[in-house]
């Protein structure tokens, strides 16, 4: 049997992304950022005016960010260890949702980091690309670790045997997001690594998941 597999997110899972986002669209462009509820899209407002970014306008920022600031990222607390210990007993990649070309960024990101994963991208839902990684990897048992409900959801419905942990490490965003474990969609939710890495490790040797 394959050894098992570890497939986890990168942003506000491995690193901290939305921090580090607020601090250049401050710093940057005098934009402030202050989420309140799970509206990304309304979080942003000019400074001195207090007139709202358009919405059209958030998704060019957030490629931009990408494209020339992903060295302001840091880890998540423990992650960098976890990550480690975590491959002593299985592979792990990372499934990131970038575009494609920043994949190799993404790696480099990571590895600059201490944390040196195959890092697979994706657009969209996330059940689909864990399938077909799935299909290259055929692991006797997989986990499945994201911040976000939506991508749960996607992988139970398409691959429901994949033990799946919702992690949102990121303390300015986590009171806000939808919990897949509340929904059914997700097996746990942990938000620090510190009681996520225990949960995996019992998780890899234990009886599989329904």
């Amino acid at each position: 049997m394959s050894r098992p597999l570890i497939v986890t997110d990168c942003d506000e899972v491995l690193l901290h992304m939305i921090a580090p986002f607020r601090d250049w669209l401050g710093e940057v462009h005098d934009i402030d950022f202050e989420l309140a509820g799970n509206e990304f899209h309304k979080a942003m407002t000019r400074r001195g005016s207090g007139e709202r970014v358009e919405a059209a306008r958030v998704w060019p920022l957030l490629n931009l960010f990408f494209d020339s600031e992903m060295h302001r990222q840091h880890p998540i607390a423990g992650s960098v260890a976890a990550m480690a210990a975590l491959a002593e007993h299985a592979d792990v990649v990372v499934l990131t949702n970038l575009e494609d070309h920043r994949q190799e960024n993404r790696t480099r990101q990571l590895a600059d980091h201490g944390i040196n994963l195959r890092v697979f991208t994706n657009q969209g839902p996330k059940g689909p690309a864990l399938k077909a990684i799935l299909d290259e990897f055929r692991p006797g048992r997989a986990i499945f670790i994201d911040d976000l409900a939506q991508h749960h959801d996607s992988v139970a419905e398409l691959t429901p045997h994949v033990a799946r942990l919702h992690l949102c490490g990121e303390p300015m965003i986590a009171p806000h997001i939808a919990c897949a474990h509340k929904a059914g969609h997700a097996h746990a939710r942990i938000d620090d690594w510190a009681g996520a890495l225990p949960w995996l490790l019992e998780t890899l040797y234990s009886a599989p998941h329904d």
